[in-house]
């Protein structure tokens, strides 16, 4: 598998399914989550709504994941991920780790070949880029599905971009 690290906008990525950082309600929320739904138009909400009522009605569970249609997004996929929160005390990187190879198992189940992540949990749930990217890193390259080819991580600074290049051995 491809894994490769780019500085831009999630929401811009022409991948087949790009990563929510979500949090457990799916109906949004600031930071990535926003943006996507944003970008996605309408219909993303009311498909997370219908996924609350019909799957999860006591909301996503941290580590797992869920995908939607992407809608207005140049994705055709949007794979929802709900990360631990570190200032609530979820402090524990297996979960975090979870994020991504839940998102990769959900992504193959749905045919996509080409998977772009964010740095979920390195945001606004208190994770330190480098603690996130370990974590990111490690998951995808120790996952054992098939079917994704490409994975990128599409970070929105220079700080998480060097955090992951350093995950993942690149100077």
């Amino acid at each position: 598998m491809l894994i490769t690290t780019e500085l831009g906008d999630i929401t811009r990525v022409d991948a087949d399914a790009i990563v929510n950082a979500a949090n457990t309600t799916l109906l949004g929320g600031g930071g990535v989550d926003g943006a996507i739904h944003a970008a996605a138009g309408p219909r993303l909400l009311e498909a997370c709504r219908r996924v609350r009522r019909t799957a999860y009605p006591d909301g996503l569970p941290v580590g797992d994941a869920v995908a939607t249609p992407g809608f207005d997004l140049p994705a055709r996929w949007v794979v929802h991920t709900v990360g631990p929160n570190r200032h609530r005390g979820q402090t524990d990187p297996a979960l975090l780790a979870s994020c991504f190879t839940r998102s990769l198992d959900v992504a193959a189940d749905v045919g996509a070949r080409s998977v772009a992540f964010p740095a979920v949990g390195a945001g606004v749930y208190g994770w330190s880029p480098g603690d996130a990217a370990a974590a990111a890193v490690g998951a995808v390259r120790g996952w054992g599905g098939d079917g994704v080819e490409h994975v990128r991580f599409v970070l929105f600074s220079e700080r998480l971009g060097d955090a992951f290049d350093a995950a993942l051995g690149r100077p």
